[in-house]
């Protein structure tokens, strides 16, 4: 198992020829107008396209939010690094001559997706904050000489990437780093820290998982932990710059989650070959950009991954007030004078319902009125941060919620 990914990037570089081949005819086609182009023609184009995408990226996407409306008027957005270690960046996206409001770190998980995952997230809380997101690097790009990334370094780059908010700055986690965030938020308030956040979003968050417990928590907890750093955790190819660096790698992932929808994701592929061949090319540009953000992967630190599948989903940890970081104990019971919002999806078939909400449960120091929890009815996982229920009903509620709390 140990030398599968290397067999991999093996046969991704000597297939690469054939793919710059494809794409390189496929601008040829292209130059001819689409008046004089047969159906024949059209087909082999539909081909072409197809090999020339027929590989994963490794490489970040753009985010791509140049510009957001504030109020009635645009304004530019540019991007900003403010604060850097080797596992990430936090990202700022600065908006030109915009009034002052709200700061708000946006904690992206990190899992076989990069951040930019979040864009439509980032442009809706865009009009009325001012948004920073933790924008994590591939493992597989990060020398082995930067040292080891586990569970307990997440939660410390997220409170320094707090602290270089300034005073009392919003946390917004989505999906995993839900404990992660909470475990940051417990310590930075025992020790009075002056960028505590004024408050804490948890949405679609794994806190407990023992409570309706899903396909994918029943999955971490049917085999030993011995058995996901045996079968699940390769080293990076020699070609990488993180050469030998032990990652639960991307393609693996990303495999697991097409082999749970295998007839969707063939289908899909099928139509834009149609669409393509038909000439429907917004049809055609629909598909390929979500598989352009599906397919570009990032690997995992296999300390994070070995630690999160055993802390958060087989021990259960943290509602357990089990969880330590850094030799001391994570007490929920310190969160206090902050604001507490948890959000969950009625059809989420990733974190069940229950599983959010438990943050409000082991949180027993904050105030009543500073507590919102909400269920939207009709959304799966995704749905909860992104698209239009997100837009329509749930984000009104939580920017009027750190509005109030700021």
């Amino acid at each position: 198992m140990a030398l599968l990914y290397q067999a991999y990037q093996n046969h991704m570089d000597l297939t690469e020829p054939w793919r710059q081949g494809a794409a390189a005819a496929l601008r040829y086609l292209n130059l001819i107008p689409s008046g004089l182009s047969s159906r024949a023609m059209r087909r082999l184009s539909a081909a072409l396209e197809l090999i020339s995408r027929s590989a994963l990226t490794y490489a970040r996407p753009a985010y791509g939010i140049d510009s957001v409306m504030v109020g009635n008027r645009e304004v530019a957005v540019t991007e900003e690094v403010t604060f850097k270690t080797p596992f990430g960046s936090l990202l700022h996206f600065k908006k030109d001559a915009a009034p002052e409001q709200p700061r708000v770190l946006l904690v992206a998980p990190m899992s076989g997706h990069f951040a930019t995952l979040l864009r439509g997230t980032v442009k809706t809380l865009l009009q009325d904050h001012d948004v920073y997101i933790t924008d994590w690097h591939n493992p597989r790009d990060i020398p082995r000489d930067h040292g080891r990334f586990g569970l307990e370094d997440y939660t410390d780059h997220l409170i320094s990437f707090l602290g270089q908010l300034g005073p009392r700055p919003h946390m917004i986690a989505i999906c995993q780093p839900s404990v992660s965030a909470l475990a940051a938020t417990a310590v930075m308030c025992e020790d009075n820290h002056p960028s505590r956040p004024a408050t804490l979003t948890l949405m679609a968050g794994p806190i407990d998982t023992r409570i309706q417990p899903t396909k994918v928590n029943e999955f971490a907890k049917s085999k030993p932990i011995g058995w996901f750093e045996d079968n699940l955790i390769h080293y990076v190819p020699f070609q990488c710059r993180g050469a030998f660096r032990k990652v639960y790698p991307g393609f693996v992932q990303l495999t697991a989650f097409v082999s749970m929808n295998l007839e969707r994701h063939v289908k899909q592929h099928v139509d834009l070959a149609n669409h393509l061949a038909k000439g429907e090319v917004e049809k055609a540009e629909i598909i390929k950009t979500f598989y352009d953000e599906y397919f570009a992967v990032m690997d995992l630190p296999a300390e994070f991954y070995i630690e999160t599948v055993r802390d958060v989903f087989q021990e259960h940890l943290l509602p357990q007030g089990k969880l330590m970081h850094r030799g001391r104990p994570v007490d929920p019971k310190a969160v206090r004078r902050i604001g507490l919002m948890t959000v969950e999806g009625e059809r989420d078939d990733i974190c069940a319902i229950g599983q959010t909400l438990a943050a409000q449960d082991i949180c027993t120091n904050v105030r009543a009125y500073r507590r919102i929890h909400h269920m939207q009815a009709g959304v799966g996982h995704y749905g909860v941060f992104s698209g239009k229920k997100w837009n329509n009903e749930i984000y009104p509620l939580l920017r009027d919620f750190v509005h109030v709390n700021s």
